[in-house]
């Protein structure tokens, strides 16, 4: 049987969640359909969910799709497994897991708002990464709802390589209809041949030898071919509540969107993308099982990064079939699978058999905010914690940071209805109140040079029993923080390589300002250690030998020396936005652009306004949103989304509310060795081994 990863995507309030409704309802999943307004949607099953009418996390549904188009020419259509992802760009993170997944998507766009902020965003992403994706126009019965002025708005602002499959009848009345065109609709072929012909040089030059050569099956044929390649995008029209045109759409899902035979026998090869907890707090791992069969008891390899890191042991699973998830032992290749058992994994990983060559991990640009938790009863700080890391492995694009000094975490964010949201569900899930600082706006830091220090055993003072030497040098933008080794790989154990390195990426998390130091290259240049000592009776002398807490302990001494020598700039994050006005606010509101830092561009006039572009700093795009319906009368519209950091100009700005750094070298030596008691006790003794 075919089988079909389907995502619906859509910006808020498109009706995305009502499609899938719709769609569960014609597959026979649900005797009724639910309602995003009453809170009784299939998908949307959290509390927070039904009261926001929102949809916060991604959800999945699997059937068989109604009707005829099956690949194999069957009377039935591929097996779905739907994937109902948030619209609201603050829980952008739930679309960058499930898009890893997808063999195809719809993109939900509104009749009567047409393209809106988000739709932009996501289009340009399915089109980047090649998902076939077709394209639904919703709210057909809506009044103001213009089935040609959002076909005009795709072309010109979505993608021009769209056709229109449906008409439309009684727009904006509760009777609207979307009828399919067929051959016998004057200048559908037309259309067809003119958009697929672009792509395909066979197709037109067999229609300048002989028209009457391509007929209506031909270019339907070229049509899927060209949909399942990503080239064009298709485009049906209809209304999710009342039912018009989604039978079209379902035989477009079921005839252009490429539905796969995937094989049971073939070596295991799964994703994992979405992770939750049990009732009991078990970790639950969603898996797409993309080749072989995965059953209980099954040992699976975990890979991450392209590499292993270890063995998880299936001890138990649920597949979703049937609008439900079941109990089963054993999830087939083309099933998405709830699996236990599989230990410390995480969003991304793969199981089984080893990834093909990675492609691109990120699809949108990280959070740039950041808001203080504490817990307003000090004896929930622990359990606070705890609820926040189980919170953020959910969301592995949510860092936390914590300030072990004033015994606060930081939480990254990407707007102010997540912070909402986490401080609801702390409450509701965990009974956990709460309290929340102002959201400020998250800066990096780069090295402004190269900088180099070492430190030596039992010389200046160095009270552990290690030798590191470390050089900082600036990286290409964008390039994260690459560790080298300067020495050899044979001069000590890989276990102190592998310290150094981890309390390197762990030590830059906070740079000379307090923000996280990236786009670096750090170099061990020195190495050294004491073998294992023994006393004559054999004992291990732990005082005479060399440990890993003895270089996890001196690298932080080391890398803040030469980040010290090297200098950092701070650079804050800009948004490239993108304004919608009419002709007459363009004058109100570049004042008011300029007062928030903003680099427009200059304006182009189209469709009697004007298009703005330029860059606007983060932490200003509140502001913006906030002031822009007053200055355009409602008629204005933004789109904006992390481009580029810039260097701050004048005084670099400390990270808030942030624990000190190791910079002063007896404050740092006194806090380590009070929290690692015995570490380096014998500093002062020569020893050998400095490579």
């Amino acid at each position: 049987m075919h089988s079909l990863n389907l995502g619906i995507l859509a910006h808020i309030d498109a009706g995305k969640t009502s499609l899938t409704e719709r769609l569960l309802y014609a597959a026979g999943v649900i005797d009724e359909i639910g309602s995003v307004d009453r809170g009784s949607t299939t998908t949307d099953t959290l509390a927070l969910e039904k009261q926001r009418g929102i949809t916060i996390k991604s959800a999945v549904v699997a059937f068989t799709l109604p009707g005829g188009g099956a690949p194999d020419g069957g009377p039935g259509g591929p097996d779905v497994n739907l994937i109902d992802a948030p619209g609201h760009p603050d829980f952008i993170a739930e679309v960058e897991r499930v898009l890893g997944v997808l063999d195809g998507a719809v993109l939900v766009v509104s009749a009567v708002e047409g393209v809106q902020p988000q739709t932009r965003v996501l289009m340009r992403t399915l089109r980047r990464l090649r998902i076939p994706t077709l394209i639904f126009v919703n709210k057909l019965d809506r009044r103001g709802a213009d089935l040609d002025r959002t076909l005009r708005a795709v072309a010109g602002r979505l993608t021009p390589d769209i056709v229109a499959m449906t008409g439309a009848r009684a727009q904006g009345t509760p009777q609207a209809a979307a009828p399919p065109y067929t051959a016998a609709d004057p200048g559908f072929d037309a259309r067809l041949l003119d958009l697929l012909a672009r792509r395909d040089d066979r197709l037109l030059a067999a229609y300048v030898r002989d028209e009457h050569a391509v007929d209506h099956a031909r270019l339907r044929a070229a049509l899927a071919e060209q949909t399942a390649a990503a080239l064009v995008h298709p485009v049906y029209a209809g209304s999710a509540v009342t039912g018009a045109g989604t039978s079209a759409l379902i035989a477009g899902i079921a005839a252009l969107l490429p539905a796969r035979r995937p094989d049971p026998d073939a070596p295991v090869r799964g994703t994992i993308f979405k992770m939750e907890r049990g009732p009991a707090g078990e970790r639950i791992a969603y898996v797409r099982v993309a080749a072989g069969t995965v059953r209980t008891r099954d040992r699976l390899p975990v890979h991450r990064g392209g590499g292993p890191v270890g063995e998880g042991r299936v001890t138990a699973l649920s597949v979703f079939e049937a609008g439900t998830d079941t109990r089963r032992d054993h999830a087939p290749a083309g099933r998405i699978a709830r699996v236990w058992g599989l230990g410390d994994v995480r969003i991304g990983d793969t199981v089984g058999a080893p990834p093909p060559a990675a492609g691109e991990d990120r699809h949108f640009a990280p959070p740039s905010l950041e808001t203080v938790v504490t817990a307003r009863r000090p004896a929930d700080r622990g359990a606070l914690h705890a609820a926040l890391v189980q919170l953020a492995e959910q969301d592995p694009l949510i860092d936390l940071r914590r300030d072990e000094l004033r015994q606060e975490i930081a939480v990254s964010l990407y707007g102010e209805v997540q912070k909402e949201v986490i401080q609801a569900t702390l409450a509701g899930e965990f009974g956990l109140d709460a309290d929340f600082r102002p959201t400020t706006t998250l800066h990096i830091e780069r090295p402004a040079g190269t900088g180099a220090a070492v430190e030596s055993i039992a010389k200046d003072g160095n009270p552990f029993l290690a030798t590191v030497g470390l050089r900082v040098a600036p990286g290409p933008a964008g390039s994260g923080v690459a560790f080298g080794l300067g020495v050899e790989l044979g001069a000590m154990p890989y276990a102190f390589f592998a310290a150094v390195e981890e309390t390197v990426r762990r030590t830059l998390e906070q740079g000379l300002h307090g923000w996280r130091v990236t786009d670096c290259a750090v170099t061990m240049t020195h190495c050294g250690y004491w073998p294992r000592q023994s006393h004559a009776h054999g004992t291990f002398d732990k005082s005479m030998s060399s440990t890993g807490a003895d270089f996890r302990g001196l690298t932080p001494l080391v890398l803040m020396a030469a980040l010290r020598q090297a200098g950092t700039t701070v650079h804050e994050p800009m948004h490239r936005f993108r304004l919608d006005l009419p002709a007459d606010a363009l004058g109100t509101v570049l004042p008011v652009l300029a007062r928030l830092g903003a680099l427009p561009r200059t304006p182009a006039a189209h469709d009697g306004g004007y298009e703005l572009a330029g860059d606007i700093p983060a932490a200003r795009v509140h502001d913006l949103e906030r002031r822009l319906p007053t200055l355009t009368r409602g008629e204005g519209a933004l789109e904006s989304a992390f481009h580029h950091y810039r260097p701050v100009t004048g005084k670099a700005p400390e990270r808030p509310r942030t624990d000190h750094n190791p910079l002063d070298r007896e404050e740092y030596l006194l806090r380590v060795l009070r929290r690692v008691p015995g570490a380096g006790g014998n500093g002062g003794r020569a020893g050998g081994g400095d490579g």
